[in-house]
């Protein structure tokens, strides 16, 4: 089975754990594909905290916005078109310090969703 999106079907949500940051997920563990796909989008202002994930890799392509990445211990600037690669284990984290939301699309394998 192919699986495909349109955009005007993405409605994004609350983060569970983050306020300020809204989730699209797109395929998520039960769909038995071995990754879950998301769309993040974070607003102005707002951080996703320095973490980890034991078990996934994290992929994270910036679509729009700019901010600052918290990887290989230390903040850099990012923006759209920038694309990071958080293997399982290793500490990274988001903050959008621009004007407009940073929306990002992520792959976590094997899925967090």
């Amino acid at each position: 089975m192919v699986y495909f999106t349109q955009a005007q079907e993405i409605k994004l949500e609350d983060h569970p754990k983050y306020p300020g940051v809204r989730i699209a997920v797109l395929i998520k563990a039960s769909d038995g594909q071995g990754v879950s796909v998301s769309v993040l989008e974070i607003a102005p202002g707002v951080e996703v905290p320095i973490h980890t994930h034991p078990d996934q890799a994290d992929s994270i392509y910036i679509t729009s916005g700019r901010g600052r990445a918290y990887f290989n211990g230390d903040w850099h600037e990012v923006g759209q078109g920038d694309h990071i690669l958080a293997p399982k284990g290793e500490e990274h984290g988001l903050k959008n310090d621009g004007d407009t939301p940073m929306r990002l699309f992520v792959i976590h394998c094997p899925p967090l969703f």
